[in-house]
């Protein structure tokens, strides 16, 4: 029987190995290699990967692009303070959002941006809390939202972010995350176009990141958590891709836990990709059984979190915990900014 409690995902991991700020150069992080068959790993550095990767193999990478969507208004009514954050887009100007403090953004709430650049009014209310709003301005939104907003760094990360750009992969293009896709946070052009040279094929699909990423599971029983949706597009271009690198006897290897949801949710009970684009909340533990996806670059995420689950589901429990801990024990950098893992056969 798989473990399938939260508290069989927990390990003890000391507050100062959560990275609060990016490396110099993004390829210098420190990368473990794990073998998801032995368990064994090796400790070396992110540009090694190349080391790892065979001709015919092909790398999956998500290029959503993170939206500035963390703004700060205050309420028309009142002049108090109140934060807003950016979850899903449900209509050109309409969206689901988290508003702090949440008690205060009652239906009707008109909230005011950079003196009146931007308004906005509270249109509904969702079960668990998160806000429908409507904004109304003048111009362009995105332009408006780049002026105003602030990158929506994950809760525990404390330090102000100097440079936008680095909480963006260099390969980002459409926007709509409320988070970035982290792994790939550690390849640069350079190292993408070697990559390419060595006769590996790099496709791209697209998933918004939402927070529900960060949620924590409250479930004890992880058959009861449920996962938060996400909406994913895979191209005609990137299913055939995959599709054949599979029949060649390639290896799939996606570049973060939302480029794994996002072809195992497009994938067919015959593991064959299918281009187009949905919601998902397919939520991956151990006993999963993967239809595509063969390895896995990573970052070494949260104690009991659903991430550290889809690893397992890939690697073994044992074996991920095992490496976590020597991860810990080599002082290895945790979390959106942290280091790095890839998980091979």
């Amino acid at each position: 029987m798989e473990a399938l409690l939260k508290k069989d995902y927990y390990f003890d991991l000391p507050e100062e190995l959560i990275a609060q700020d990016p490396l110099g150069d993004r390829a210098s992080s420190r990368l473990m290699v794990l073998d998801k068959n032995t368990g064994e790993y090796e400790h070396k550095h992110f540009r090694d990967i190349k080391s790892y990767l065979r001709e015919g193999d092909c790398l999956v990478l998500n290029n959503t692009k993170v939206i500035p969507a963390r703004l700060f208004g205050t309420r028309k009514d009142t002049g108090a303070t109140i934060e807003v954050l950016l979850l899903k887009r449900r209509d050109k100007n309409v969206w689901e959002t988290l508003v702090k403090p949440g008690k205060k953004a009652r239906i009707g709430q008109e909230i005011i941006f950079g003196d009146g650049l931007l308004s906005c009014k509270v249109i509904g209310i969702e079960e668990e809390g998160n806000r429908i709003i409507e904004f109304s301005y003048e111009g362009i939104f995105e332009e408006i939202l780049d002026k105003l907003g602030e990158m929506p760094l994950p809760p525990y990360i404390t330090h102000k972010l100097e440079d936008k750009n680095r909480y963006q992969t260099v390969y980002a293009k459409f926007e709509g995350s409320a988070a970035a896709p982290t792994a790939g946070l550690h390849f640069t052009n350079e190292l993408l176009d070697e990559i390419r040279k060595m006769g590996v094929k790099v496709a791209f699909v697209t998933l918004h990141v939402g927070l529900g990423t960060f949620r924590p599971v409250k479930e004890e029983n992880l058959l009861n958590h449920h996962m938060h949706s996400e909406w994913y597009q895979v191209t005609p271009e990137a299913a055939s891709m995959i599709n054949e690198t599979k029949e060649k006897g390639g290896r799939v290897i996606c570049v973060g836990t939302t480029s794994c949801r996002t072809i195992e949710s497009a994938a067919d009970e015959n593991g064959k990709v299918i281009a187009g684009a949905k919601d998902t909340e397919i939520f991956i533990y151990p006993g999963y059984k993967f239809k595509v996806l063969d390895c896995l670059i990573t970052n070494f995420h949260l104690p009991e979190s659903t991430l550290i689950m889809l690893v397992s589901a890939l690697a073994g429990r044992e074996n991920v915990l095992a490496a976590y801990n020597e991860a810990v024990k080599e002082k290895y950098r945790f979390f959106s900014f942290g280091d790095a893992m890839f998980v091979h056969d």
